[in-house]
C-alpha cells in the first residue's frame, strides 16, 4: 500500500501536491477470436480453468479465468447464462477467485462465471490508438464462450473500481448486452471533478502517457463523455443494476482506502442522480465509511446477487 504524499515544502504548488495525492490514490485502484481457437493454459480445480484468447482487438492473446458450471461434463446439451466479473485497477484476471469464494459460491448453480483481463490499468476501453479491450471483453470473449463453452445470449456483469467502471460502461455504451450489470466503488463519472486526474495517474502508473486512453480531457472532452456511464446512461435503460458506494469518511486503520473511497462518491451520486432523472430503475447503496477494498466489496456482491441471478435466470 503506498505512503501518503507527505507535506509539501515551502514553494511546492497545490497543483503539484493534487497530482501526488492522485497517484497515491491511484495505486489503490486495485473480426473475434473464433477464427483461431482459445489455449487452455491451465486447470487449477474441476470447475476452474484459465485459457488464452486470441484477440484481434488487442492485437495479441490474453488470459481469461473460467468457471465452469458443476454439471458441465454431464449435460452436453445444455447451454449457461454467463456472468462476466471484472477486475479493478493494477491487478489483474485472477483476483475474483484470489480474493473471493466466487468458485464455491457458484457450486451448484447453472451458470459460467467469466473473469477477462482488462490490461495492466484495469480501465476496459477503448484506448486511443491502442488496445481495444472493449470489444475482446463484449464481443470476442463471448464468441468464445458461445463457440467452445456453449454459452447461452444470457449476460451480466460486474465490476470493482476499474471494472465497476466497464460494467456500466459496457452495459450503456451495448444496450441490450446485459441483463443485469453491478458497479462497486466503480468510476461512474469520468468527467466529474477530480477525476479525470485520478484516471490519469491510473494510466501513469503503469508508465503510460496519460492522452493514451481517451486524449486530453478537455481537448478530448468529446471522448472522454462518449466513454462516460454517466453520459451513456441512457443506454442502461431495462437493464437491472446495483451501485453501491461509500463515503469513506471515518473508515478508520490505513486511512488510503477510505481516501479514495471518499473521492469517488461524488462521481456515484451523480450517476445515481442521472438514473433517476431518467427514470432507470437501480438499486442503490451508498453506506457511510467503507474503503476501497475487498472487504467492502465482498458483501456489496453479495448483496448485488438476487439482481445478478433473476437476470441471469438462476437461483438466488
Amino acid at each position: 500500500m503506498p505512503d501518503l504524499p507527505h507535506r509539501p515544502a515551502a514553494g511546492v504548488s497545490r497543483r503539484t501536491l493534487a497530482r501526488a495525492t492522485a497517484a497515491g490514490l491511484a495505486a489503490l485502484l486495485g473480426a473475434t477470436a473464433g477464427a483461431a481457437p482459445a489455449r487452455a493454459t491451465g486447470r487449477l480445480g474441476p470447475r476452474t480453468l484459465d485459457v488464452s484468447v486470441p484477440s484481434v482487438a488487442l492485437g495479441r492473446s490474453a488470459p481469461v479465468r473460467l468457471i465452469l458450471p458443476s454439471d458441465f461434463g454431464t449435460r452436453p446439451e445444455k447451454r449457461y447464462p454467463v456472468l462476466y466479473l471484472l477486475h479493478g485497477a493494477h491487478d489483474d484476471y485472477t483476483s475474483w477467485t484470489r480474493e473471493t469464494d466466487i468458485e464455491a459460491f457458484t457450486a451448484g448453480r447453472d451458470l459460467i462465471v467469466a473473469m477477462p483481463d482488462a490490461g495492466p490499468t484495469g480501465i476496459p476501453s477503448v484506448w486511443r490508438g491502442g488496445p481495444d479491450y472493449e470489444t475482446f471483453q463484449v464481443k470476442e470473449v463471448p464468441a468464445l464462450l458461445a463457440r467452445d463453452y456453449r454459452a447461452s445470449g444470457v449476460r451480466a456483469v460486474a465490476g470493482v473500481s476499474t471494472g465497476g467502471y466497464g460494467a456500466m460502461a459496457h452495459a450503456a455504451r451495448h444496450p441490450g448486452a446485459f441483463a443485469a450489470a453491478a458497479s462497486y466503488s466503480g468510476i461512474l463519472d469520468t468527467t466529474a471533478p477530480g477525476v479525470p486526474v485520478i484516471m490519469d495517474a491510473i494510466v501513469a502508473r503503469e508508465n503510460l502517457p496519460a492522452a493514451s486512453l481517451w486524449g486530453n480531457p478537455l481537448l478530448n472532452l468529446l471522448t472522454w463523455r462518449d466513454f462516460n456511464p454517466r453520459a451513456r446512461a441512457t443506454g442502461l435503460r431495462g437493464t437491472a443494476l446495483y451501485v453501491s458506494q461509500g463515503s469513506g469518511v471515518g473508515n478508520g486503520g490505513d486511512p488510503l482506502p477510505g481516501i479514495l473511497e471518499s473521492a469517488l462518491w461524488p462521481s456515484a451520486q451523480g450517476f445515481a442522480r442521472t438514473l433517476s432523472l431518467l427514470r432507470i430503475p437501480a438499486t442503490t447503496h451508498f453506506y457511510g465509511g467503507g474503503g476501497h477494498d475487498w472487504t467492502h466489496w465482498k458483501p456489496e456482491f453479495a448483496a448485488s446477487w438476487p439482481i445478478l441471478a433473476r437476470g441471469l435466470g438462476v437461483p438466488e
